[in-house]
């Protein structure tokens, strides 16, 4: 269920048990398809729904948090650096990381996690053995950056290149010498040696499936490596089609959303993600809408 949190609060939705995701837009999130299949496979009596929330309603729905029916959300694109300064508790994991994904109510106080960096790593594990740790590529310096950032120095990578379009504001990897700030035709330049890169915009995102910030002659550039695009609608967007096609590893953002969801189903509820389950009604549900 997808609902803007006007409606929200006019309806008898409130009225039951609920966990959301918030952000905006919000229409795309399968997340609910994901969490109400783990809360059936449970039996727990409860709804998971999708609420388009503005920036300007943050602290309302702070407020009805309060609520005995609320029992926790997952937050996603633009309101995960905004979470820092609202939750009564962050988790130090969380703090260092910068970026909240997921509220636990407990006690009566929400407590603020990252569930983001485990979810990033489970699916790139496997291929770091082909790896020497020693540079990646990473598109965008948003919040999900920040959770690769503190995956990838946790596994040793010794030098970070962000591309961003705006490269000399002030941020927070300006001070740190392992991490490049470049812009979108300085990347080029770090390519040969980098063995990872990693897609952590929005480019390329259902319906805008055609879009890719890189051109085609670019794509050489990842030959052989490996590629890595957070986006899960579609599973396979311009930018892994173009590394595809140049014999690199590829990995969606399917796996990353279904782990970062089940350290926040296990956050909530003490149960494990029935995770081959979830991972088949997703693909079928991606099936459908490309």
């Amino acid at each position: 269920m997808v609902v803007s949190f006007d409606d929200f609060k006019t309806s008898t939705v409130p009225n039951n048990k609920i966990y959301a995701v918030i952000g905006h837009p919000i229409s795309h999130s399968l997340s609910p398809i994901m969490h109400q299949t783990a809360l059936d496979h449970y039996g727990i009596d409860a709804a998971y729904i999708a609420l388009d929330l503005s920036q300007s309603q943050l602290h309302e729905f702070i407020s009805w948090c309060n609520h005995d029916n609320f029992l926790g959300c997952n937050i996603t694109i633009p309101h995960k650096e905004a979470f820092n300064e609202i939750v009564d508790e962050i988790d130090p994991f969380a703090k260092e990381v910068g970026v909240v994904n997921t509220l636990v109510k407990k006690n009566y106080k929400l407590i603020g996690y990252n569930t983001d960096v485990y979810g990033f790593l489970q699916p790139l594990k496997p291929f770091l053995h082909e790896t020497t740790y020693s540079r990646a590529i990473i598109f965008g310096t948003g919040g999900a950056s920040r959770a690769v950032k503190t995956a990838l120095e946790s596994e040793g990578f010794e030098e970070l290149i962000f591309v961003s379009r705006k490269p000399h504001r002030r941020n927070i990897y300006s001070e740190q010498t392992s991490i490049k700030i470049v812009d979108y035709n300085q990347w080029q330049s770090f390519a040969s040696e980098a063995e990872l890169f990693v897609n952590t915009t929005p480019v390329g995102m259902y319906p805008n499936s055609n879009k890719t910030f890189l051109r085609d002659d670019e794509a050489k550039f990842l030959e052989g490596k490996i590629c890595y695009d957070l986006v899960y609608n579609p599973l396979k967007t311009k930018f892994l089609q173009l590394a595809e096609a140049h014999g690199a590893n590829c990995i969606n953002g399917l796996d990353m959303l279904i782990y970062q969801g089940s350290k926040s189903f296990e956050l909530w509820t003490g149960n494990e993600f029935p995770v081959d389950k979830i991972r088949n009604k997703l693909t079928d549900s991606l099936k459908v809408t490309q």
